[in-house]
């Protein structure tokens, strides 16, 4: 069993996950046998804080022991192919995080016959959804479902894997973006086949938005993109998450996966304030990934 993306679970599966995550949270020391004796290449063809630091971590509160490989030493598709490196590491480790450039490079690490997780690619970044969806759940305990979610910026690998959560969990979510830079057309195509009554609403007039409980943004310009910045600037500048678009839709969450442009696509005034989750979600890295990693294990066990 692998996890590229959030259509690789059910719902049932992420419910499981939260509340797997959830019970990690509030008891440190629970699992710490999970993954004994075992060993998790971690493979970063990109750099990385929360992601690294919250991985290791958690293999190491698991009981496993974490192996980091960058780029550099490894050279993927370079010195040797992917499916090559996969199945070396076959030999000596019992699962592999990826934090890769293309989704495809994912599929060629399942050569490896061992657990793959998906760290973040071009197209889905899922362990970052269940950090958000587990801190939604801890503001919103009483029902999620009521909650309304907005997610304003370019319609990127966060805000497609933050789709297929909110469908998978029947969560009212808006998604509104520049023209032109909404998410991908055959993602669009696979969300509507698999959760086709999704309450999921795409847009790119924020003017046209009246209420938000959560505002959710990201990054302009995602690590490697090659666009110009002062031009992107000027047209994302109008989404921008600042305090007169808190009050305006009345927000009482406001959500970053970090890192943050700061006065860019949200404001100091906004991410230093009371309703900022950003902290909250970078620790919930910690909680879910365990999680997933258990889950993956006890799938395969069974």
């Amino acid at each position: 069993m692998h996890l590229l993306s959030l259509f690789d679970v059910t719902a049932v599966q992420i419910r499981h996950i939260l509340t797997l995550a959830g019970y990690m949270k509030a008891h440190p020391v629970s699992f710490q046998h999970s993954l004994k004796n075992k060993s998790i290449a971690m493979l970063f063809e990109k750099p990385s804080l929360r992601t690294r630091v919250s991985f290791e971590v958690g293999i190491q509160q698991l009981g496993a022991q974490p192996i980091y490989l960058d780029a550099q030493m490894v050279e993927p598709g370079q010195r040797e192919s992917v499916e090559d490196i996969a199945r070396n590491l076959a030999c000596w480790t019992h699962g592999i995080v990826a934090r890769v450039f293309k989704h495809e490079t994912l599929h060629k690490l399942k050569a490896a016959g061992i657990p793959v997780v998906n760290a973040l690619c071009d197209i889905h970044h899922p362990c970052q959804t269940l950090a958000d969806l587990l801190t939604i759940q801890e503001r919103y305990p009483v029902d999620m479902k009521v909650v309304d979610i907005l997610y304003v910026g370019e319609g990127n690998n966060v805000c497609q894997s933050l789709m297929v959560g909110a469908a998978a969990l029947d969560l009212k979510l808006t998604v509104i973006c520049p023209d032109g830079f909404g998410p991908q057309a055959d993602f669009l195509a696979e969300l509507d086949t698999q959760y086709p009554a999704h309450r999921i609403q795409l847009g790119n007039d924020i003017t046209k938005v009246e209420h938000a409980d959560v505002i959710y943004t990201d990054t302009w310009l995602s690590m490697g993109d090659k666009r110009d910045y002062a031009e992107t600037c000027k047209i994302f500048m109008p989404y921008q998450v600042n305090q007169a678009l808190v009050k305006r839709l009345k927000a009482t969450t406001v959500m970053h996966c970090l890192p943050a442009h700061r006065n860019d696509e949200i404001t100091d005034e906004v991410m230093d304030s009371t309703i900022s989750a950003v902290l909250q979600q970078a620790e919930n890295r910690l909680y879910v990934q365990k999680a997933a990693l258990h889950h993956l294990f006890e799938e395969i066990a069974q």
